[in-house]
C-alpha cells in the first residue's frame, strides 16, 4: 500500500490554496463510492465508526484497536487519503502516543488529537469540557513525536470555540501551532466573525468542522486559511434510512424484483472490482 502518497496527497491539499471538503466513509464499500463520487480526500470520524462497528452512539466506547482496524480496511479498499478523528487519543499523552503508532501503520493519511474531556466524566450531565491547556498541548507533542513518516498529518483539534468562548480558542490554537501541529481541527464556532477572529491569529492550516450553512461558502473559507471543510455525517443516516426502507418492504411481502432504487448489477461490479478478480482468477487458478 502506497500510504505515503497518500499523505502526500493530503498534504497538498492542507498547503494549496483551496479548501475541499472531505468524503464521510464508514467502511471499505463507502470509501470505494465517495472516491468514485470524486471526492478528494475521506473522513473516517469516531461518530460513525461507533455505529458501523458497534451499532453505538458517540459516547467512546470503542476501543483503539476496532478503531484501527476498521480504517486499516478502508485503506487497503481505497487510495482515498483518509483523515480519522482520533477522538482524545484513548486516554493521556502515553495513551496519544500508542494511537499514533498504531493508526500510522493502518495508513492513514492524517488524524486529529482534541482537547475535550472524554470519555464524559461523572457528574457531568453530558456536558462538555476540555482539559487544560497544559495537557492539551503535552497530548499534541506526544502525538508528533510518535509519529515515523513526517508526511503523516497531525492535527490539534480543540471545541473550545463552542465551549469556552473565541478567546479562549485563540489561546489554544495559538498553543497547539506553537507545539508544531500540521493543522487546526475548529470545532463549535458559531458564525463567520468568530471563525475569522480565531483564522487572523495563526498562520496554520485550518480544518473546520461543526461549520453553519452561512459559513460554508468554501472561497471565503480559502481565503481565511480554511484547507478542509466538514459537511457532517448525514449521507450515513440517508444510507441507513434506505436500508430500513428496503428491509421493511422485504419484510412485509414485497418481492426483490419489486424494490425501488437498486443499484444495477454493473454498479455493484465496479464498486467490487469483479473486473480484477475476475482477471486473477485468469492469470492464477
Amino acid at each position: 500500500m502506497r500510504w505515503s502518497e497518500r499523505r502526500k496527497e493530503f498534504r497538498a491539499i492542507l498547503n494549496g490554496d483551496r479548501c475541499v471538503h472531505p468524503g464521510s466513509v464508514a467502511d471499505p464499500m463507502t470509501a470505494r463510492i465517495t472516491r468514485e463520487a470524486g471526492f478528494e480526500v475521506g473522513i473516517f470520524a469516531g461518530s460513525v465508526a461507533s455505529m458501523a462497528v458497534l451499532a453505538a452512539p458517540d459516547l467512546i466506547v470503542l476501543t483503539l484497536s476496532e478503531f484501527a482496524d476498521q480504517a486499516r480496511r478502508i485503506g487497503r479498499a481505497s487510495d482515498l487519503p483518509l483523515m480519522v478523528d482520533a477522538d482524545h487519543g484513548y486516554g493521556n499523552a502515553l495513551n496519544v502516543r500508542r494511537t499514533v503508532e498504531e493508526l500510522e501503520m493502518a495508513g492513514i493519511a492524517g488524524m486529529s488529537i482534541e482537547d475535550t474531556d472524554l470519555p464524559n466524566p461523572f457528574g457531568a450531565g453530558g456536558k462538555a469540557s476540555l482539559i487544560s491547556l497544559e495537557e492539551g498541548v503535552g497530548k499534541m507533542r506526544a502525538a508528533l513525536d510518535a509519529r515515523i513518516d513526517p508526511d503523516l498529518v497531525i492535527a490539534g483539534r480543540t471545541s473550545a470555540p463552542g465551549i469556552a468562548g473565541v478567546e479562549e480558542a485563540v489561546r489554544r490554537v495559538k498553543a497547539y501551532e506553537e507545539a508544531g501541529v500540521d493543522a487546526l481541527f475548529l470545532v463549535g464556532v458559531k458564525n463567520r466573525d468568530d471563525l475569522a477572529s480565531i483564522a487572523a491569529e495563526v498562520s496554520t492550516p485550518i480544518i473546520l468542522g461543526s461549520a453553519s450553512r452561512e459559513m460554508m461558502d468554501r472561497e471565503w473559507l480559502a481565503s481565511i486559511g480554511v484547507r478542509v471543510c466538514l459537511q457532517g455525517h448525514k449521507v450515513h443516516a440517508v444510507a441507513m434510512e434506505a436500508f430500513l426502507r428496503a428491509q421493511t418492504a422485504l419484510a412485509n411481502g414485497t418481492h426483490p424484483d419489486d424494490l425501488e432504487n437498486v443499484a444495477p448489477g454493473d454498479t455493484m461490479k465496479r464498486l467490487m472490482r469483479a473486473e480484477d478478480y475476475d482477471r486473477w482468477s485468469e492469470d492464477y487458478l
